[in-house]
């Protein structure tokens, strides 16, 4: 009787030992076995300046490609605001809010042109002029500004401009 039970544990154990050599084997082949590879930050920060213009205070302002937090890529798809003529007018007035560590605040106003009643929405350019961010994350280099962070619009959905702005 004992035989016939140690013959039985033998062969689970060679059914176990091929079912684990099919097991690695197959991971191997499928790229799985081994160390899981870094994740990549999903959109890294472009610091390629797309627009540019100047302060009555000679402030020269960037707005950098950026990422989907910060700068161009994040407030045209989150804000709706596509021109850099939009940001340049906000930029050529004086500074609305300045709290004295480099987040400088631009407040503008764009009409409804071609229509008998025209409405109004009021924008405001967010601009970071220091190298760094306050937390740290993004620096633009030796010498320059990170610049503008976000622009929005005020008293709409989510800040986003309406689409009659054509900002």
């Amino acid at each position: 009787m004992w035989q016939q039970f140690d013959g039985e544990i033998a062969s689970v154990k060679r059914i176990m030992k091929l079912a684990v050599t099919t097991v690695f084997t197959a991971s191997l082949l499928s790229g799985t076995a081994g160390a899981a590879p870094m994740p990549q930050e999903p959109h890294p920060w472009d610091k390629r300046a797309k627009c540019q213009a100047d302060d009555p205070d000679q402030r020269h302002i960037v707005t950098r490609y950026g990422n989907s937090e910060l700068g161009w890529h994040h407030f045209t798809s989150r804000h709706n605001i596509k021109k850099c003529s939009t940001i340049s007018a906000a930029l050529r007035g004086n500074v609305d809010r300045d709290d004295h560590h480099g987040h400088l605040e631009y407040d503008g106003v764009v009409f409804e042109t071609g229509v008998q009643r025209p409405r109004q929405v009021k924008f405001t350019v967010v601009v970071q002029y220091t190298r760094k961010t306050t937390d740290g994350r993004y620096d633009a280099g030796r010498g320059q500004k990170i610049g503008v962070i976000t622009a929005y619009c005020h008293n709409q959905p989510g800040n986003k401009c309406p689409a009659w702005a054509k900002m």
